[in-house]
């Protein structure tokens, strides 16, 4: 079913979902296929498409990459407490974050499905720590449109997602229960798939154009 949306509030009511996923609920994969059949309609560096989409919906497999995810929750929140990594601090705002976050890690085993995206590392250099912002730039530009078109496709039908990516302070581990060559592939997410608790959103708290917009010059 596809919801009655016009683009503007398809646009601006795709949310990052944690606490209204639908946890009971399957997600069909014909479902999951038509949104990705519109996500790689995006455009993407010289259009090259190396990009490959891995969709988990064994429940053995989602609860091992689930335990991936919590143990690189665990390893950052350790890393703040140690003062080696910094988070957002005070005000309601990161409160709600933080317990959204928190669901999110102890529900992540019981979703329907799991969406890991990987681009091929096509400069060579991601691993070897020798990339540029040119290389990052053409690299992540080739996959977030796609990755934007899912996720807007998924709304369209009702069904939610939230780009994670605390996992890839795990990422070959993920990379190794997978099959991914972790050498020569890159993964750019961590994405919960199901349907929605509810269909109704709202446009977000965000600055006015007017505080972030210049012209000709910073």
């Amino acid at each position: 079913m596809i919801l009655d949306l016009s683009i503007d509030a398809l646009l601006t009511t795709t949310r990052t979902i944690r606490k209204r996923l639908d946890l009971e609920r399957p997600v069909e994969r014909g479902v999951i296929e038509e949104c990705l059949d519109l996500a790689l309609q995006a455009p993407n560096g010289s259009n090259h498409q190396q990009w490959r989409w891995i969709v988990l919906d064994d429940r053995a497999i989602i609860e091992r990459a689930a335990a991936i995810y919590r143990a690189a929750m665990d390893q950052y929140s350790a890393d703040i407490a140690a003062g080696r990594e910094q988070y957002l601090t005070g005000g309601s705002r990161a409160e709600q974050i933080g317990e959204s976050v928190a669901h999110l890690k102890a529900n992540l085993h019981r979703v329907p499905a799991l969406l890991v995206p990987t681009l091929a590392d096509r400069f060579g250099v991601h691993r070897k720590g020798t990339s540029t912002t040119y290389h990052d730039a053409s690299q992540w530009g080739s996959i977030l449109p796609a990755v934007w078109n899912f996720m807007l496709a998924l709304r369209s039908r009702g069904v939610g997602s939230a780009w994670t990516t605390i996992h890839l302070l795990r990422e070959r581990e993920m990379a190794e229960l997978l099959g991914i060559p972790y050498e020569t592939h890159v993964q750019a997410g961590l994405f919960p798939i199901a349907y929605t608790i509810g269909t109704q959103f709202r446009r977000a708290a965000r600055q006015p154009v007017s505080e972030v917009l210049s012209y000709n010059g910073w």
